[in-house]
């Protein structure tokens, strides 16, 4: 399975539509986006960054962001593509959303806490599931910010060194862009598309990725 991975677009539509213009979504079999969508705008917003995408036509999940506004939840709903607090199977493969992130300093739109991510994870997953997460596991290279601080969520950590979960897509930290491993887990920050970067993800005996930019 190829999965093109994408997270904190922030409202920048220009980038979806060169990422699409240049073929790069025609090979994937599965879109991964992790959130932050917009940069505190709504489902209108939304609708029109995410529209490239759709209409490549290739099978897409989200979660929102902690800076998605509140009613874009309702539009990825009515588009099919929401995954948060829900689990969706892709041929041979399960998947777990788990959006927004864990509180920050800031106050955003959609923080939750530790206990309520835990219950999202317990909720949903199945031994083998990969996990769509905006927040990154904390202690990683993935939650890294510039000042040297460790922000991720340590309820996700826990659950992923429990479970032993395969493959964690995630993003909200934007200089966190990485591969990194806990155990056998491979943790994916792709990286801001607003600032063009991606990841493709190639899952196959052993799971292969790149980091790329547009």
């Amino acid at each position: 399975m190829d999965i093109l991975a994408l997270t904190d677009i922030h409202g920048r539509a220009g980038k979806v539509r060169e990422l699409v213009g240049a073929g790069l979504a025609d090979d994937a079999d599965l879109v991964l986006v992790t959130g932050d969508i917009t940069n505190f705008g709504g489902g209108n917003e939304a609708l029109n960054v995410l529209k490239p995408l759709l209409e490549v036509g290739r099978r897409i999940y989200t979660v929102f962001g902690n800076c998605d506004g509140r009613d874009v939840p309702k539009v990825l709903e009515e588009l099919g593509v929401l995954v948060h607090n829900r689990r969706v199977q892709i041929d041979e493969v399960g998947i777990v959303g788990l959006g927004g992130s864990n509180p920050t300093p800031f106050r955003t739109i959609w923080e939750l806490s530790e206990d309520e991510i835990r219950g999202v994870l317990v909720r949903n997953h199945r031994p083998g599931d990969f996990i769509l997460s905006h927040v990154p596991p904390y202690g990683t290279k993935a939650d890294l910010t510039r000042s040297g601080l460790h922000v991720g969520s340590r309820a996700l950590r826990e659950f992923i060194e429990e479970h032993r979960v395969p493959l964690v897509v995630t993003g909200h930290i934007h200089e966190a862009r990485t591969v990194d491993r806990l155990g056998e887990t491979v943790i994916v920050n792709p990286g801001p598309l607003f600032r063009g970067y991606y990841a493709w993800i190639t899952v196959k005996d052993e799971t292969e990725v790149e980091l790329e930019r547009l």
